[in-house]
């Protein structure tokens, strides 16, 4: 199950990735939001962080103009591996090498197709292990120490 949120910036962009998710009936939850109308992007990205924290949702897409703050607001929650992603190769080192559950996309640099393009890339994408797993153990020690 995927979590997907966007806020005014992103929305065409969700919207767009919805129906993408619906004809390859890919299970999403949308978080919102549910309009252009002007809002917070940290409300959103809290919503789908919190879903894969607990269980929800497994990983999460979020879109905004640039895709940057919704990686910033993503990544101060614990667990989370959030990154701005802008081409499909970057897609897949993300998740091969990263594990990164939330990819944040910028509705101002990304067509739909590249969007597309990209999510279909990081979905397909296998985690490597190993030596990649013993980085993340590192990570998690990192926020374990840090994040209180």
């Amino acid at each position: 199950m995927i979590a997907i949120g966007a806020d005014h910036g992103g929305y065409k962009l969700k919207e767009e990735i919805k129906k993408y998710f619906d004809e390859k009936e890919i299970e999403y939850k949308d978080f919102g939001t549910y309009n252009e109308e002007r809002t917070d992007y940290p409300i959103y990205a809290k919503k789908v962080a919190e879903a894969i924290q607990n269980k929800e949702c497994d990983s999460g897409i979020l879109l905004c103009r640039s895709g940057y703050a919704m990686t910033v607001t993503a990544n101060k929650f614990k667990g989370i591996r959030a990154a701005t992603i802008f081409n499909e190769e970057s897609a897949k080192y993300a998740k091969s090498d990263d594990d990164i559950n939330v990819i944040t996309l910028g509705g101002d640099y990304v067509t739909t197709n590249q969007a597309i393009c990209i999510i279909r890339n990081w979905i397909a994408t296998e985690f490597k292990g190993e030596r990649y797993q013993e980085r993340l153990k590192m990570l998690e020690e990192i926020e374990n120490n840090n994040m209180k």
